[in-house]
């Protein structure tokens, strides 16, 4: 059975840290890039972070380069977002999806592309 579960999301004061979580299962996870996707109330999802199955290969959007880091860990077979500096207009639900064999630039097609969703985290910053 396929799934992908995610964990890690919270409520959390500008400035600090989450990191994020996204545990496949049923499928192999190497096979597949990775995206980070959000979506606030009353806004288009958009693509956060990306990593590309083969060369570790990465998309950030500009508002979250240098702050957000996605990783994966192959043998686990999970993947990670780690957002630093956290920011009230970066409070959103969180997704991540895999894409059989494709590369970073899954980022920037947020409807499309993804085989597997994970169920969503909330983040909120907030003071």
């Amino acid at each position: 059975q396929v799934q992908v579960v995610q964990s890690g999301g919270g409520l959390v004061q500008p400035g600090e840290s989450l990191t994020l979580s996204c545990a496949a299962s049923g499928f192999n996870l190497e096979n597949y890039a990775i995206g980070w996707f959000r979506q606030a109330p009353g806004k288009e999802r958009e693509g956060v972070a990306c990593i590309d199955y083969e060369y570790g290969s990465t998309y950030y959007k500009d508002s979250v380069r240098g702050r957000f880091t996605i990783s994966r860990d192959n043998a686990k077979n999970t993947a990670y977002l780690r957002m630093n500096g956290l920011k009230p207009e970066d409070t959103a639900n969180y997704l991540c999806a895999a894409a059989d064999h494709q590369t970073a630039e899954i980022c920037r097609y947020p409807y499309g592309f993804m085989d597997y969703w994970g169920q969503g985290s909330q983040v909120t910053v907030s003071a």
